[in-house]
């Protein structure tokens, strides 16, 4: 399991080469990157801030549930802290399992929960202006139910 909150930039291969497993016959990986538009407004850049370790503990509590809930062989969730440009990667989730139902699942599982659970916080920067976003800005469905 890889877990980590880093000011660094993001390798999304990094991710796939921690959950890669001989016993996966999928693995599925979500990127969150920064767009340039949100709400009709335009979006200049995005600055994220964290409580690294606490964010961390609950980012692993998240994998682990993950993994018994959706029946998959690892996860790796990487998130980025500071000033983040448009294109930017800002998350990283990747999760390895026997098949690709439960790997499509559980990805959207934990990156619902990570934005639910997490004490990561987004500033919006504007042209004219600033605002934290707070919790789930529009999620749009609720969290799936663990495949039977």
């Amino acid at each position: 399991m890889l877990i980590r909150v880093t000011d660094a930039p993001l390798d999304p291969a990094e991710a796939i080469a921690a959950v890669a497993n001989p016993a996966a016959g999928a693995i599925d990986v979500f990127l969150g990157v920064v767009r340039n538009e949100n709400l009709g407004r335009s979006v200049d850049h995005l600055v994220y801030e964290a409580y690294p370790s606490m964010a961390e503990r609950e980012m692993a509590a998240i994998a682990q549930e993950a993994c018994s809930r959706f029946g998959v062989i690892d996860c790796a969730i990487l998130h980025r802290t500071g000033r983040l440009a448009i294109g930017e990667t800002s998350l990283v989730a990747a999760v390895s399992s026997g098949h690709r139902a439960e790997a499509f699942a559980a990805c959207r599982w934990i990156v619902d929960e990570l934005k639910r659970r997490v004490p990561i916080w987004k500033k919006e920067v504007w042209s004219n202006g600033e605002a934290w976003i707070e919790g789930p800005e529009a999620l749009n469905a609720p969290a799936p139910a663990p495949p039977r």
